[in-house]
């Protein structure tokens, strides 16, 4: 599953680096890849972001969140507080509205 442009985004924001950025998507797919558990959860916009967040662009710290959902995928969302039901809103806070395109 494509990365939703807000996603895209933050991480271009919080991973400035030249080609930082490239290598934080290219792990998010790697993990979606790799994971023992549904591939639903890794591949879903929530996840990822919750990984992104928690890393706060350390990329020490995004090794951190990926290993940690790799362990258990409810952990990070817990972690980064998107666990409640009221992490729509939370997540737009933290991404900004979902574009047209990120449906």
């Amino acid at each position: 599953m494509p990365h939703t442009a807000r996603l895209q985004r933050r991480i271009l924001r919080d991973f400035p680096q030249p080609g930082s950025a490239a290598e934080i998507l290219a792990a998010l797919d790697r993990m979606a890849a790799e994971t023992t558990h549904s591939r639903d959860y890794f591949e879903s916009e929530r996840v990822k972001a919750a990984i992104v967040l928690l890393a706060n662009g350390s990329a020490t710290e995004f090794r951190r969140a990926v290993n940690l959902a790799k362990r258990d995928w409810r952990d990070v969302l817990v972690d980064a507080d998107l666990a409640s039901e009221d992490w729509p809103a939370r997540l737009d806070a933290e991404l900004g509205p979902p574009a047209d395109d990120d449906h």
